[in-house]
């Protein structure tokens, strides 16, 4: 599993994954430096995600008419050419705007790679390719944000984006070289690719990921207050505990990819965000002992990135006409889910319930998430019967 091509993707992966968390990391360095507030700073972070929204139906629909490899590397080229403008960055407004664009190429790059990482293998591997493709964003919690949010601290937060633009061009490179020529898929018009729109099955799958997904990100957002506050451990110790959960996901992504080629992403998915779920209730209990929160951080970690290849393989199946335009919006309601997550996930702490509410919180998303997912089952089935009935 470990071809050139895939890692090429993954070296993109990391990237993108770098420059979308670090920010939370290197918050307080940028808010003093452009002399703004930390919540004003927090505006970045809100502007990436939107980009995302934005670019990823958008700069897929408009590319539709090249072969993937070119629009990989034309996304790749925006992604680092953004990011540099960022190191530039001498204002509220210009840091606001290159971090708007830095998200524009996000969703796309993931679309339309998890659908080549697909077409790199056989088709009983594919799931574990896309995971392959996705283990870069695991490694970037493990290694690069890590290193972004040090470089960040101790020397300038411009050269954390000076690391991004260097990964940038590293995977321009890798791509260039390593990423085989792939067929392009007959050009459909654009108004006849946003008829999948139409389709009850997409919806839903957008929605366990944009719901059930979210289960984790009212989790993760407010996991630094909960390590401190309830679990009791020193404020140096969070950096350590985050890449234990990075080294949590990594594990997951490879397992969610093997689940999904051995069962079936729809399968995968139910079965996977069923434990999440658990995981998280479970955090509620236990946060207070050390040792066991711990354990919980890395298999919460494993379970809730583990979705990802299942959810990503389920997106392009059921749209393989706008396979990469599907699988492109299926990232950017990854972001609606951040979005969803840290919003619901803070309100009961504003209401004083604690930093152990956001996993009830969260628990509740994932396992409607469950539902989406049997709702899919159901449907498929129901599908089916017409069909024959029809026959």
């Amino acid at each position: 599993m470990f071809k050139k091509s895939l890692i090429a993707l993954a070296i993109g992966g990391f990237g993108i994954g770098m420059t979308e968390f670090v920010m939370m990391g290197i918050l307080p360095d940028v808010a003093k430096d452009l002399n703004i507030s930390i919540p004003q700073a927090g505006h970045f972070i809100s502007a990436y995600a939107l980009g995302v929204v934005i670019g990823a139906p958008i700069l897929v629909a408009i590319a539709g008419n090249y072969s993937p490899k070119k629009i990989l590397l034309a996304l790749m080229l925006a992604f680092t050419a953004f990011n540099a403008l960022s190191i530039f960055a001498t204002s509220y407004n210009l840091m606001f705007i290159s971090r708007l664009l830095s998200g524009l190429p996000h969703g796309a790059f993931f679309g339309v790679g998890a659908v080549v990482a697909s077409r790199l293998v056989p088709k009983e591997k594919a799931a574990s390719a896309v995971a392959m493709m996705f283990s870069g964003l695991t490694v970037a919690n493990i290694i690069g944000i890590p290193l972004g949010t040090y470089v960040g601290h101790n020397i300038s937060w411009r050269y954390t984006f000076m690391i991004v633009v260097a990964v940038g061009l590293l995977t321009l490179l890798a791509i260039t070289f390593w990423l085989p020529k792939i067929e392009k898929n007959k050009p459909i018009p654009i108004k006849d690719a946003l008829k999948i729109f139409k389709r009850t099955e997409l919806w839903l799958i957008l929605g366990i990921t944009a719901i059930g997904t979210g289960g984790f990100f009212a989790w993760y957002s407010y996991i630094t207050p909960l390590l401190t506050e309830v679990s009791g451990f020193d404020n140096k110790m969070v950096i350590f505990i985050l890449m234990l959960a990075g080294l949590g996901m990594t594990f997951g992504n490879v397992l969610g990819g093997k689940l999904a080629d051995k069962f079936s992403p729809i399968k995968a998915t139910a079965i996977l965000l069923g434990a999440m779920t658990i995981c998280l209730i479970t955090i509620s209990f236990i946060a207070p002992i050390q040792w066991m929160m711990l354990i919980m951080v890395f298999v919460t970690g494993a379970f809730a990135f583990s979705t990802a290849p299942s959810i990503q393989m389920l997106m392009i199946k059921s749209a393989k006409e706008s396979e990469m335009l599907a699988s492109s919006v299926n990232q950017a309601a990854f972001n609606v889910a951040n979005a969803i997550g840290a919003f619901l996930g803070g309100l009961p702490i504003a209401a004083g319930y604690g930093y152990t509410s956001p996993e009830l919180v969260g628990a509740v998303l994932a396992f409607c998430g469950v539902g989406l997912s049997i709702s899919v089952i159901y449907y498929r089935k129901r599908q089916q019967k017409k069909l024959l009935k029809g026959a």
